[in-house]
């Protein structure tokens, strides 16, 4: 079992530390560069807004960006399994040309 360590994050001009596994560390990093860039593009955006105006607007952007995402990939047609199951038929038919290939 992992131990959490703390992790410094910056958004906008405020310094955070935040709790998290060692093995979720660039992950959670990778998130904070995402908010920082939007919160950023929105106060570009803005007039002066404050920080935390600026980080409850981040926030419905983002899900927004999320929910289509997921409507997205959830609409008919759009089977993440037929689609896995394509890739591995074309993986499989190009190792079975490399491999006749190699035979001759």
């Amino acid at each position: 079992m992992s131990t959490s360590e703390p992790v410094a994050l910056r958004l906008i001009d405020r310094e955070f530390l935040i709790a998290c596994a060692p093995e979720e560390r660039e992950g959670l990093l990778e998130a904070a560069t995402y908010l920082d860039r939007k919160m950023r593009e929105l106060r570009a955006a803005s007039k002066a807004p404050g920080f935390d105006r600026l980080t409850v607007l981040a926030a419905i952007s983002i899900t927004h960006e999320f929910l289509a995402l997921r409507k997205q990939n959830s609409a008919p047609g759009h089977d993440l399994g037929d689609e896995l199951v394509a890739l591995r038929r074309k993986i499989d038919a190009a190792l079975d040309a490399q491999l006749h290939a190699h035979l001759k």
